[in-house]
Parts: structure tokens; C-alpha cells; sequence
């Protein structure tokens, strides 16, 4: 049974989906879109398991947005491992937390250094999405240069060598390649929520487009944020 909120406003509500004219939106929004950085790859026992990785540095975009869906500000941080209890706030207060690849690696990457709620927050992981959409995961690179027409500005594994190189260029570099991937997940998510579709390479390196849809539904204007502590 629907909440009275419908019944009052059925025309902003389509079954169990946000109207996809976005401008029945009540209120303002804040999103964050965040990616992070590992010390290493792999542990000795061979196990693929991202919460024993350890974390060099996390850049978030956070945002606040108008009822039409529209940015009235935003800013992105970066925050080494000392700074990380200044960040928590910020993901606390979001209605959405945007990621790629983040429900199965940045999330469980962070799990020795979040509050115990952080994994029960608002996330959005556009690779999930894709993966629920065509069976397949795809990589952020394919996405961004058949999407945006952009490329990586770096690599996991120079991430990985700027940390242990630790000099205040390596570092540095690090920050920056980490950033970078932070605007171009941005500019993906963005790019989807206008044009309802994404581009890729797939694993057989043919190009393809699809529908997707990042519209907020009934369950995000309903539902409370779960609390991280």
C-alpha cells in the first residue's frame, strides 16, 4: 500500500518509479561520488579481498542539487588515511553515494576504517547497475572513452607505486589520478541521468549502447538514510 504522500501527488509517481519528468522533486539533494585508492593488490595467501588491501588516499565529489535535479554547488576533497574521521560526515548526510565498481571493492576496502553502518548508506554503484542491465561488467576506462570520450589519466598499479614510492611528487600524482577518476564516474553518472542510456566496449571489444535509468524511485523518497554509527 502506498504512502499517503502519493495519493496526494499521484501525478509525480509512476507505479513504484519517480516520474522521469524530474521536476516534481520537492526537495534539494545531496550526492556524493567517490573513489579510493589501495596500498596493494594482493595478500600472501592469494585470496582476492579488498578489505586487506589498506587504503592510500579517498576523493569524493559531494554536491547538493535543486528539485530539478540541477547543481547549485559542489567540491571535491581528497583525504589521506589520518584524515579519514573528517570524511564520515559527509557520506552520512548524503542521499546517494556514487561509485564504480564500489559495492565489491571500495566499500569492503574501507571496512577496517568506517563505522560499522557505512556498507547499510545510500550507495549507487554504476557498474552493478550495468552488470544487472547486460549480465556483464565492463571497465570504467571502456565507459569513459565511448561515453565521454575521455580516457584514464593513470593506473591502479602506479596507484599502488606512488604510495610506496612516497615522495611528495609520487604522492602527489597519486591525489590527482585519484581525482581524476572521481570527475569521470561523475561525469558518467551525469551523462546517464540526462540521456537515460551509456556507452561501452564490451568483452569482446564491440561497442554498445544502452538504456539505463539513474532517476531517483519512490523507495530513495521515502525511505530515511540509514545512520553510520
Amino acid at each position: 500500500m502506498f504512502d499517503n504522500s502519493i495519493q496526494k501527488h499521484p501525478e509525480i509517481y509512476s507505479g513504484n518509479e519517480l516520474n522521469t519528468d524530474m521536476s516534481f522533486s520537492k526537495r534539494e539533494r545531496h550526492e556524493v561520488i567517490f573513489d579510493l585508492e589501495t596500498k596493494s593488490f594482493f595478500v600472501r595467501d592469494g585470496k582476492f579481498d579488498p578489505s586487506k588491501f589498506g587504503v592510500s588516499v579517498l576523493s569524493l565529489y559531494h554536491r547538493t542539487l535543486d528539485k530539478f535535479f540541477k547543481e547549485i554547488k559542489g567540491e571535491i576533497l581528497s583525504f589521506w588515511e589520518k584524515d579519514f574521521d573528517d570524511m564520515w560526515k559527509i557520506f552520512q548526510n548524503a542521499d546517494r553515494i556514487i561509485g564504480f565498481n564500489s559495492l565489491s571493492f571500495d566499500v569492503p576496502a574501507l571496512s577496517p576504517y568506517s563505522p560499522s553502518g557505512f556498507s547499510k548508506l545510500s550507495h549507487f554503484d554504476i557498474l552493478d547497475e550495468l552488470k544487472k542491465k547486460t549480465g556483464h561488467k565492463t571497465s570504467l576506462h571502456k565507459i569513459a572513452k565511448a561515453t565521454l570520450g575521455v580516457q584514464k589519466t593513470d593506473s591502479g598499479e602506479n596507484a599502488v607505486l606512488y604510495w610506496e614510492r612516497g615522495d611528495k611528487k609520487s604522492l602527489e600524482l597519486l591525489q590527482k589520478y585519484c581525482e581524476d577518476d572521481v570527475r569521470i564516474t561523475k561525469d558518467i553518472y551525469d551523462y546517464v541521468l540526462k540521456n537515460k542510456s551509456l556507452k561501452f566496449t564490451d568483452y569482446w571489444n564491440n561497442p554498445r549502447e544502452i538504456e539505463m535509468d539513474f532517476s531517483y524511485t519512490l523507495k530513495n523518497d521515502l525511505s530515511p538514510q540509514a545512520t553510520l554509527f
